[in-house]
């Protein structure tokens, strides 16, 4: 990647957006990370940033707001303006169909797919004033495509981002933005722990076409792709990464 760019980052503080963030730092990406409630291991990666020369700053912001995802957005026009997004943010709380409040899904809703839309439209806004083109990249789910038991919300959620990210797609390209999706399936991160065990989740990966366990690192590697100019003739497109054990 060009040096001088400029992320941002969203749900930067764990899991696969702290993997993300920390392989754009070592990519020597200036950026700006997002968290809601623990900057532990933002502060850390901001840290390590300095170390490495890059300039880094963390926010706190709920980006189902309107106002503070664009106040994250216009906290990287201290290193130049936002150059690439990485919509990564989502909340999963499990909860069964028959169960499930309007609560629930306005939380769930309001989070992965609005918050996903005010990402989006504010980095492009700013990425066509500066006149320079760029990438975003939203966090998807192979739950968007089979569906998720305990998880309607999430599953609706998840797959109201690839309409969003097609329709950003035929919208920016004359702008030269892109934009495209990555969609996980089971990665060894906090998040899936809240519905299987290690041992489930390990006899997951190991029946697996590629056996074996998806790494947050796996993710971020394709991200860093993605975001760069050697995808440069990339956009509109789903990329599952699950080790083959979904399809589509």
């Amino acid at each position: 990647m060009a040096d001088q760019k400029t992320a941002v980052v969203t749900g930067a503080q764990k899991g696969i957006g702290a993997a993300i963030a920390e392989a754009l730092i070592d990519q020597q990406i200036n950026i700006v990370m997002n968290y809601l409630d623990e900057d532990n291991l933002v502060s850390a990666l901001a840290e390590k940033a300095s170390k490495n020369g890059v300039k880094a700053k963390i926010v706190q912001a709920d980006i189902s707001h309107q106002d503070q995802a664009r106040l994250l957005i216009d906290a990287a026009d201290e290193f130049g303006g936002v150059d690439y997004l990485v919509g990564n943010a989502a909340v999963y709380p499990r909860v069964s169909l028959l169960d499930m409040r309007e609560q629930d899904w306005d939380q769930v809703l309001s989070v992965n797919l609005k918050g996903s839309f005010f990402m989006l439209q504010a980095a492009a806004r700013k990425m066509i004033v500066k006149g320079a083109g760029g990438s975003i990249l939203l966090l998807s789910s192979g739950a968007a495509v089979k569906g998720a038991i305990n998880g309607a919300h999430y599953s609706a959620s998840k797959s109201g981002l690839f309409g969003l990210a097609k329709s950003a797609a035929l919208e920016f390209a004359s702008h030269n933005i892109r934009t495209n999706i990555i969609a996980p399936g089971l990665v060894d991160t906090d998040q899936p722990r809240g519905e299987f065990s290690d041992q489930d989740m390990n006899w997951l990966w190991q029946s697996l076409p590629l056996a074996g366990k998806t790494l947050g690192s796996d993710i971020a590697d394709l991200a860093l792709f993605l975001l760069s100019d050697k995808a440069r003739r990339i956009t509109g497109q789903i990329i599952h990464v699950n080790g083959g054990g979904l399809m589509p």
